[in-house]
């Protein structure tokens, strides 16, 4: 397990600030003095507390299958690529939120994208292409993607449209159970 260069660090939080609007809370000092940091152990970054991260490192990374929320995986080619383990922490600082009715909820957990029949509500102002966190509408986080159209075109659409993209959901957990956690 090592600390993320800077390149890589800068990946990561590029793509945490696509769904969240403030990054500062995830890196600032904790009120008993510690903090969260950023590690990477065979490709997948992990959020973890300094102290947890500090007595970790008397494990072998071979030996070590995991650490704090798993974030997300680097790829080969440096890109970065969000799971859904991180939806607590997305959620926590979302700046843009869908909220589904109950006959979306289960459509967007096989897998399918969300259309615009099956919105209850979203956030004002959400432009095109950026990152938004997919709610139930008992406030339930369900996962997150990529928004379709800003939220005054997606007005205009009929209700086959789609209003967001999925990138991860909570059904993941199931469909994924063998690769989700493997390295």
């Amino acid at each position: 397990m090592r600390p993320l260069t800077d390149q890589e660090m800068k990946t990561v939080l590029d793509k945490l600030a696509n769904y969240m609007s403030d990054l500062k809370s995830l890196i600032a000092p904790l009120e008993d003095g510690d903090r969260y940091v950023f590690r990477l152990n065979h490709s997948r970054v992990y959020y973890v507390k300094l102290s947890i991260a500090n007595i970790a490192t008397c494990v072998s990374r071979d030996a070590l299958l995991s650490l704090g929320t798993c974030l997300g995986k680097m790829t080969k080619t440096g890109k970065f690529r969000l799971h859904i383990t991180a939806l607590p922490i997305i959620a926590s600082g979302a700046r843009h939120k869908i909220w589904v009715k109950e006959n979306g909820a289960q459509p967007f957990l096989y897998g399918s994208n969300v259309v615009k029949a099956h919105v209850g509500r979203w956030s004002e102002d959400c432009p095109e292409h950026q990152g938004c966190v997919v709610y139930s509408m008992a406030d339930v986080p369900l996962g997150f993607g990529v928004t379709a159209r800003s939220t005054t075109e997606a007005r205009r659409l009929d209700p086959t449209g789609i209003v967001c993209f999925r990138q991860a959901d909570c059904g993941e957990y199931l469909r994924d159970e063998d690769t989700l956690f493997a390295g």
